[in-house]
């Protein structure tokens, strides 16, 4: 499952867009900083309630509007074996879901509407993570890789090998200047941009 504001919850008053060196502009009371991820919060929220994505066992996917209604937006169709990970883009404008299928599927995430498929992985994509301005996306697979996609293009924009094993976890740093990943060869490697 993931949450459309689950980005902006991860970073709270911290704008990964205006990263500075300079430690002293986090620096503010609790209460502002509070204000400052509310406010964060809300312009993420916009006038749509939080969204929320859950993916199945039955190659399926549901958006729901939890606040709203008990029934789902949309029923989202397409993989062909189970869902490992759904994660909306930081702006909310796209879900992608990863699947045991080899491919990763974009979905519009207002509508649930299917964008395209990404394909390139020899076998099951275990995990996604988002860049901080949605632009990439990366994924791990067990087929011992990392690839990188732009979300723009919905092409493979660089291939990361590296791994001597299945590819169990990727996250990408908030600054979105470096990738983790960590696998069955028991390494933790660090990619930079």
């Amino acid at each position: 499952m993931a949450l459309s504001t689950d980005y902006v919850l991860r970073t709270g008053a911290f704008n990964p867009a205006e990263a500075s060196i300079n430690p002293q502009d986090m620096q503010g009371s609790l209460e502002q900083l509070k204000e400052k991820a509310l406010q964060r919060y809300n312009q993420v929220r916009g006038k749509d309630p939080e969204r929320l994505v859950s993916g199945s066992d039955d190659f399926t996917l549901f958006l729901w509007a939890p606040a709203e209604d008990k029934k789902p937006l949309q029923r989202m169709t397409g993989h062909q074996a189970l869902i490992n990970e759904v994660l909306f883009s930081p702006d909310t404008r796209i879900v992608a879901s990863a699947s045991f299928d080899k491919s990763i599927k974009l979905w519009d995430g207002r509508t649930g509407k299917y964008l395209s498929s990404l394909r390139g992985h020899v076998s099951a994509v275990y995990q996604i993570a988002w860049s901080a301005d949605s632009r990439l996306l990366v994924s791990g697979s067990s087929d011992s890789t990392l690839k990188v996609w732009d979300a723009k293009t919905m092409k493979l924009f660089v291939d990361l090998p590296g791994h001597a094993d299945e590819v169990y976890a990727v996250d990408w740093s908030p600054d979105g200047q470096r990738v983790a990943s960590g696998g069955k060869d028991k390494c933790l490697r660090i990619w930079r941009r």
